[in-house]
């Protein structure tokens, strides 16, 4: 049976919220989300429709934006976004089963709704009309659509197609996606066509969807291994995956992962002092999810002055645990025998590695008992912490190195996603 999906997009999504919270129309109004407290040099995280009709691309730099063109700013509020995006999932749930719904991205979801064409006696565009509409009543925020006979088609009518549509829904099968995009350039605007990918094959003379349709197989997985059956599959319109391939899903092994990018350059010995922040966090995060890693994977980028690789390491933790007291001593031993002391850090990445549910059981190693560790007392003090904070906010209870003048574990708890919440 042909299957029949759909790709809706909210609109600038960041910047119609601001729009609809002022009352304003992001067709219409000149606005960007961004954080004033920031330099010029932050990315604008949307800008509305009316910007980018200015030539304002989206995700630019506010320094880049023209001088002339005027404009309001809106600092971001990541909840306030999340609430919206909540509340537009709620409008899909009034028709639609949330089996039939996989949802991308706060601004991105796909629909199956070939069960429902049927039930309610219509077609896929007066669905996807239907459904906009109700987004639009609803919240005023307006969304686009895509409409595919499978979910990569569905994706690309929405990225290409829709924004040329006067209604913003686009409509591909096989066979029009073959007549209608098979030369459309430049292939970057395909879905996980990247830079390093077109760069690769126009080294080889292959510059479209046809050429990459009819290039040498062996050719493209010596080129790109496993990733040229994506881009066979997709150079012909194929996407064998549904959305229940999607939910049945499980990784084989899985792993929390935190990043900052600093706001300037630091030295060693306060990288020192934000990674323990974020293991601290990391840690807490762990216990109230009741997970254990079995090692830390840390990454440290020096100043973007400097040009030099990353100094990357894993510390290698002697049993499970989720223990401050135990993985950040470890943490802290790796950073300090990867990491140059004279150079200045910019970034900061932790990996736990191999997360599992804990299991409860307590495995007192040598290296606690040396240490006169007391898993059980950390853990029941990890709870404690994560209990008032919960209650109180992150911020009710901190630690003394969270005041230091380099520390941002403050002003990170007031943000969701690297970005200001908008709360507090």
């Amino acid at each position: 049976m042909q299957k029949t999906y759909l790709c809706i997009d909210l609109k600038s999504f960041y910047a119609s919220v601001e729009c609809v919270e002022r009352g304003l129309d992001p067709m219409t109004t000149n606005l960007i989300v961004a954080d004033p407290d920031r330099s010029d040099k932050t990315i604008c995280l949307a800008v509305t429709p009316a910007m980018k009709a200015l030539g304002v691309r989206n995700r630019c730099r506010v320094f880049e934006i023209p001088t002339n063109i005027k404009y309001i700013v809106a600092p971001p509020r990541m909840q306030k976004y999340i609430d919206y995006a909540a509340e537009i999932y709620g409008v899909y749930l009034r028709y639609l089963s949330p089996e039939d719904i996989h949802v991308y991205s706060i601004d991105e979801a796909f629909i199956d709704v070939t069960p429902y064409l049927d039930r309610y006696g219509s077609t896929p565009k007066k669905t996807a009309e239907f459904l906009i509409n109700k987004i639009f009543e609803q919240t005023g925020v307006r969304a686009a659509c895509g409409i595919g006979t499978n979910l990569y088609l569905a994706k690309i009518a929405l990225d290409i197609t829709a924004k040329h549509s006067p209604d913003f829904i686009g409509m591909l099968d096989e066979e029009s996606y073959r007549a209608t995009l098979w030369e459309h350039r430049p292939l970057t605007d395909f879905w996980r066509i990247g830079g390093g990918t077109v760069a690769t094959l126009e080294r080889h003379g292959i510059y479209t969807m046809r050429d990459i349709a009819y290039a040498n197989e062996e050719r493209l997985y010596k080129w790109f291994g496993i990733d040229a059956e994506l881009l066979i599959d997709h150079a012909w319109g194929r996407e064998p995956t549904e959305i229940s391939d999607i939910k049945e899903y499980r990784p084989k092994t899985n792993c929390l992962t935190v990043g900052q990018v600093l706001m300037r350059d630091y030295s060693f010995e306060e990288g020192a002092l934000v990674l323990r922040e974020m293991m601290d966090g990391i840690c807490l995060d762990m216990v109230d999810k009741n997970l254990v890693t079995s090692s830390v994977t840390v990454s440290v980028g020096y100043s973007n002055s400097l040009n030099i690789p990353h100094a990357k390491g894993t510390a290698a933790l002697e049993v499970k645990t989720n223990a401050d007291r135990i993985i950040i001593p470890a943490v802290e031993e790796l950073y300090g025998r990867i990491v140059e002391k004279d150079k200045m850090i910019r970034r900061l990445n932790v990996c736990c590695n191999n997360v599992t549910a804990d299991t409860g059981l307590r495995q007192v190693s040598l290296f606690e008992a040396e240490d006169g560790v007391d898993v059980d007392k950390n853990h029941r003090l990890q709870r404690a912490i994560l209990d008032i904070k919960k209650k109180y906010g992150k911020n009710a209870m901190l630690r003394g190195m969270d005041f230091e003048a380099a520390a941002t574990a403050r002003e990170r708890n007031k943000q969701i996603g690297g970005h200001k919440s908008g709360e507090g």
